[in-house]
């Protein structure tokens, strides 16, 4: 009886999850049709409204480049990235081509960069947008983090160890709002760190924006044993009942040499 149980339960959730994707996978649907009608139109980029994109771009280069808080070694030219919901794959595009239009003029990183996401729709949308501009050897794959072990996926060939660079840009958010669960009861996102930490190289970190936890919330779900906090990322403030805090909060973890 209880194998059965745990059987009919399984079989739930694979559903829910399958409804979810397809959620995400109809987005991506409407947005591939908006390219092709406009190849301008990429979608969407999340954040915008903060420039959250920016601030973090504007944050690796001062961290890596110049602070070289992944060491000496790791630079431009050999940093790794990895994206994780990585949807149009919008931030690897910035990070691979660089701006002259931003408040600081930056240069391309040039290292390998991997653009993960549980949507299929989301990695052809991104395939089709890298092939079409200087982006090409970005790769992109579909994997499931929540429900695999990603780490026979994602960390491969060089990466065998992890990640310099694990990226997270909502995607917390969005498994948070879910009320899947996983088979030992716990709401999907409990387990998000226990998959992460695997993928971020000793001596790497792991930098986060959220837009659904405060900055003691985020430190609270990623502060560990492995995962120690190194800033926290400062935007415009607001008021409100006596209380400050900000629309968006971008966290940047360091998991620890041992």
């Amino acid at each position: 009886m209880y194998f059965a149980n745990i059987q009919s339960s399984t079989k739930y959730l694979q559903k829910l999850r399958l409804a979810h994707i397809r959620s995400w996978d109809d987005l991506y649907v409407k947005e591939i049709a908006s390219y092709d009608e406009d190849a301008q139109n990429e979608g969407t980029i999340w954040f915008d409204d903060s420039a959250a994109e920016e601030r973090m771009l504007e944050y690796l280069e001062e961290k890596i480049c110049e602070t070289q808080i992944l060491g000496e070694h790791i630079c431009r030219e050999n940093c790794s990235f990895l994206d994780l919901g990585t949807g149009n794959g919008h931030f690897l595009f910035q990070l691979r081509t660089g701006s002259e239009e931003a408040s600081i003029e930056r240069r391309g990183w040039n290292g390998r960069m991997l653009g993960v996401d549980f949507s299929e729709k989301s990695i052809e949308f991104a395939r089709r947008i890298g092939s079409e501009k200087k982006g090409k050897d970005i790769e992109f794959k579909q994997c499931d983090i929540m429900m695999t072990d990603p780490t026979e996926v994602i960390n491969t060939g060089q990466n065998m160890e992890g990640w310099d660079v694990v990226l997270d840009k909502g995607t917390f958010d969005a498994i948070s709002l879910s009320y899947e669960r996983d088979n030992h009861g716990r709401r999907i996102h409990e387990s998000y760190c226990e998959k992460i930490c695997p993928l971020v190289k000793k001596g790497g970190i792991f930098l986060i924006t959220s837009c659904n936890w405060t900055e003691e919330e985020l430190l609270s779900w990623f502060c560990g044993p492995e995962l120690v906090h190194v800033d926290t990322i400062k935007y415009n403030s607001f008021s409100f009942g006596g209380r400050t805090g900000q629309t968006v909060n971008t966290v940047c973890f360091r998991k620890e040499i041992r």
